[in-house]
């Protein structure tokens, strides 16, 4: 077991315990790649750090010496490029298994992994190589990505390597032929090529809701943060087969599908994807036995879509959900079906998990738990005072002068302006807003600018939407304010509808009547507009600012 090497503790007796005495020991030098990866693998050489498939029946497992060994060749391939210790590189693998070997590898040298959509475009990806000075980019053979790649080349004056992963294809470097000649040998750099916990490991681009994608900067020690995430909340196990959904192209992948698990030891499951379809991801939790699985609420609705009871899903032993607050009803629905609670989490690009529901206290649904250690979160009000319970608050991040805390980011890569100006003060302002009951469960109302003020009345979105997604019509939705000329601002409710439902007047009066008799009469939508989709970001987040902009054209 490595956790012991960076926990002085490791178990607690209960959530006050582990709120206060849960610490985490940075070595100087940490690197995920020698002390994580490397470490299981002499400890271990057949334990097993990955299991792989895709939707053609492919499948591979790769114990942690066989990535330590095919991320040594990588290493020294890349070094062989010239690309070294603060070289800038962008992975689009989509959920390829070379992701990890990539990822490994860059970390042992020392360069500065940017992670990136398989939905880039050429626009995207000049912007990301001309923002951040990108040097290489590693692709997976689709089609699309290397059309928006090719496009970019000429617009990305730093960009001097092109390499696929996959079929070769002229004009580009071929992975598999690049590393195969490459010692499995790679010995840690020391001196200045060597790292240290504050340098710069990762930057993460933001999904850029609100203009440009921001640069988010983590260092080599973001890695440990992650340790509430996978063992405390996602209860990840040693040995046994972890799945979180997500591309590697967001954070939600460091969260759940390499760092925090594979430090405890944990087997990652990886599906490849090409789309979502419910029932496809059913079976595959079925046939490899999950043990922990974490999706976001949306897919864990769509799956609901399906016969659940038609699956064996008795070899998870934890579920939990992030990316988006939990509705009750998907809670409730979920735990009639299985059995199984939805932990719910509460993070950020910027950080590790902030809140989330703990082992030592009963989740609640729709809340978001409880904070995690580490962090000194509070409710603060328009003026920088403390929220009582109850009360309406922005979630701040304070102290962060004093000590910085493991897992939090470290400011805004070549944006040293910006970084000034959200941490500069000593506090980190989410823009989310939230409320803290009496027994110290947090509830998500909404962004800053999601807000709602309708006659005098603040109205959350969130709360909206878990009412209507109570109906059985409704499968997912967004709460939003459209222009009154006497209230100042309505809400509207755009819907997405579930199978065997169609737009009518009748269904919109029965809509508004359901949520008058599940919340507060006031905040039932006054307009209601049916759709095939909502509009996403790349990252899956709902594009509000575009909806309201829509109802004031």
């Amino acid at each position: 077991m490595l956790l012991d090497r960076f926990l002085p503790r490791i178990d607690f007796d209960s959530y006050e315990d582990f709120k206060q005495n849960y610490k985490v020991n940075v070595p100087e030098d940490f690197n995920f790649g020698f002390d994580i990866v490397d470490a299981w693998a002499k400890q271990d050489e057949s334990k097993v750090a990955l299991v792989w498939c895709d939707d053609h029946d492919n499948e591979k497992t790769l114990t942690f010496s066989e990535v330590s060994r095919l991320s040594n060749k990588t290493a020294n391939y890349f070094k062989s490029l010239g690309i070294k210790k603060g070289s800038v590189v962008l992975l689009v693998l989509r959920r390829r298994w070379e992701y990890w070997i990539c990822a490994t590898a860059l970390h042992k040298l020392g360069a500065i992994l940017i992670p990136g959509s398989l939905q880039l475009t050429k626009k995207d990806i000049a912007y990301r190589a001309n923002a951040a000075k990108i040097s290489a980019i590693v692709c997976v053979d689709d089609p699309f990505v290397i059309e928006q790649a090719e496009l970019a080349e000429p617009e990305a004056p730093t960009l001097a390597h092109k390499i696929l992963v996959g079929a070769p294809r002229a004009g580009w470097l071929d992975f598999a032929e690049g590393i195969a000649p490459q010692s499995e040998e790679f010995p840690r750099p020391e001196g200045e090529e060597g790292t240290r916990w504050d340098d710069i490991m990762l930057v993460y681009f933001t999904s850029g809701t609100t203009g440009m994608p921001k640069m988010v900067r983590h260092n080599f020690s973001y890695p440990l943060g992650h340790i509430v995430t996978a063992k405390y909340w996602q209860q990840v196990q040693e040995n046994k087969l972890h799945m979180s959904v997500s591309d590697s192209g967001w954070a939600k992948f460091g969260w759940g599908k390499i760092y925090g698990q594979w430090i405890c030891g944990a087997v990652i499951f990886a599906y490849d994807m090409e789309k979502f379809v419910p029932l496809k991801l059913l079976e595959k939790i079925t046939k490899y036995k999950i043990t922990t699985f974490c999706a976001p609420p949306t897919m864990f609705r769509f799956m609901l879509q399906e016969d659940v009871t038609r699956f064996d899903l008795s070899s998870i032993k934890h579920c939990c959900i992030a990316g988006e607050p939990l509705n009750p009803e998907v809670f409730s629905k979920w735990y009639e079906l299985t059995g199984l609670k939805l932990c719910e989490g509460f993070g950020q690009t910027e950080g590790s998990v902030l809140i989330a529901n703990f082992p030592w206290f009963e989740p609640k649904p729709g809340s978001m738990g409880k904070p995690a250690p580490l962090y000194n979160i509070q409710l603060l009000d328009a003026d920088g005072n403390p929220c009582e319970d109850g009360d309406e608050g922005s979630i701040v991040i304070c102290d962060i002068d004093k000590e910085a805390p493991v897992g939090l980011f470290t400011g805004y890569y070549k944006d040293e302006a910006m970084t000034q100006e959200k941490l500069g003060s000593g506090n980190y302002d989410l823009c989310d807003m939230a409320w803290r009951d009496s027994k110290g469960y947090y509830w998500f109302v909404g962004r800053n600018d999601d807000v709602i003020k309708c006659s005098g009345y603040r109205i959350g979105p969130f709360e909206v939407e878990s009412a209507l997604l109570e109906h059985p019509s409704v499968v997912e939705c967004a709460i939003t304010a459209a222009p009154d000329p006497v209230r100042g601002q309505v809400v509207k409710a755009t819907i997405v509808l579930a199978k065997g439902y169609e737009p009518s007047e009748a269904l919109i009066k029965e809509l508004q009547n359901h949520v008058k008799r599940v919340t507060a009469p006031y905040k039932y939508p006054r307009i209601v507009e049916f759709v095939k989709e909502l509009p996403k970001t790349l990252g899956g987040k709902i594009k509000r600012a575009e909806i309201r902009r829509n109802s004031e054209q």
